[in-house]
């Protein structure tokens, strides 16, 4: 009996960006949160005005900036969606068809916007 082609699967991609986000997240996430929202709007350890208007623009309109700041929006909304899509899976709410549309969807749907919101501010 001839053996039936194995049907390929999608999930080594959202595996790749679950992984990269989680790993990113762990590496930066902490350490984002505790320079952006707590030291620099107190003035610890960081000049006043490094996170200023003028110089975060300038940042945006680099394109290393941009990279990094789409990586991270991106990667995070990714790593995200893989573990709501596994909540959801463990809830039984939706179908899988469902349930691929709302998370992965909604991490598709930030990625570009994002792209295109940075895009926007110029070079």
């Amino acid at each position: 009996m001839p053996h039936a082609p194995e049907k390929r699967s999608n999930a080594p991609i959202f595996w790749l960006l679950f992984g990269a986000g989680g790993t990113l997240s762990a590496l930066f996430g902490a350490g984002l949160i505790l320079v952006t929202g707590f030291l620099a709007p107190q003035g610890i350890g960081i000049a006043p005005d490094a996170l200023s208007y003028e110089n975060a623009l300038a940042f945006t309109q680099n394109w290393l900036g941009k990279a990094v700041i789409w990586a991270v929006i991106s990667l995070f909304f990714w790593h995200a969606a893989e573990r709501f899509y596994l909540t959801l899976k463990d809830m039984h709410v939706f179908s899988d068809t469902g349930r691929r549309l709302l998370t992965y969807g909604v991490a598709a749907l930030v990625t570009v916007a994002t792209a295109g919101l940075l895009l926007a501010i110029g070079f």
